[in-house]
């Protein structure tokens, strides 16, 4: 494994050397390979969902050459190397399992393992339970992660309750807004949206997703149906079809 490892490394290394290497290689930075770093992420996403065990197996590998090529041009500007990456990552997994590789016994439960990150927070100067929520988060994961560490303080509602009348408050609020306030309030009653969902004990991002398959199959199965004429049909036919796909699912 360390032999393809360092293979890994050396071709990084040939491809972004200045007189030998790849010119589009060499032309890139941090910036312009971030967009690159997150496709990879959510194409490993994609590949566990759909159980492809062969393409996981790829997708891995473009989703590590990111964290070669950023650490790459960290090491060629002198900020730390691959090494350094993968020693970091080594000392935060044995400090947030004290029970495996420490001297605590017992199970890791879900608030010790949040007191560990907090500690880790505060040590690097960290001063509000916001701190720390990356800012490039798809808006739904973020959300429900602001929301978790506000509830960690105790700012939440006691059930389900109190989030089902926010979200019907937002609602109302969004209808009657005025054109200029009306994307604030979009912004507030998705934000509700999250709440309610994740008081179910739900993930918001993995129930949207859901969501959206759910959707594109039943919209190709109106499509099928109609054989090729749907946009061509009214609303009501077009209902009509929805109704007959969800009718043949159950």
């Amino acid at each position: 494994m360390s032999d393809q490892l360092n293979r890994l490394l050396s071709i990084m290394a040939r491809l972004r050397d200045p007189e030998r290497g790849c010119e589009w290689d060499v032309a890139q930075t941090f910036a312009t390979i971030v967009p690159y770093t997150i496709e990879e992420a959510y194409e490993v996403a994609d590949a566990i969902e759909r159980a492809d065990m062969d393409d996981l197996r790829g997708e891995l590998g473009d989703l590590l050459l990111q964290v070669v090529f950023h650490a790459r041009m960290a090491e060629e500007a002198g900020h730390f190397a691959f090494a350094d990456v993968a020693r970091a990552i080594s000392d935060k997994m044995e400090a947030r399992h004290p029970h495996i590789f420490g001297d605590e016994g017992g199970q890791m439960d879900g608030d010790r393992w949040e007191d560990i990150k907090a500690a880790e927070r505060a040590s690097t100067g960290s001063e509000s339970a916001m701190d720390g929520v990356a800012n490039a988060l798809p808006a739904l994961l973020r959300a429900q992660k602001l929301q978790k560490r506000a509830t960690r303080d105790g700012f939440d509602w006691p059930d389900t309750q109190g989030p089902a009348d926010k979200l019907a408050e937002e609602s109302e609020e969004l209808r009657e807004a005025s054109p200029e306030h009306k994307f604030e309030e979009a912004g507030d009653l998705l934000f509700a949206a999250v709440n309610l969902v994740r008081a179910h004990g739900i993930a918001p991002e993995d129930a949207l997703r859901a969501a959206n398959a759910k959707f594109e199959r039943r919209y190709r199965a109106m499509e099928e149906l109609a054989g090729g004429d749907f946009a061509k049909l009214d609303i009501g036919a077009q209902e009509a079809l929805w109704q007959q796909v969800k009718r043949s699912e159950v």
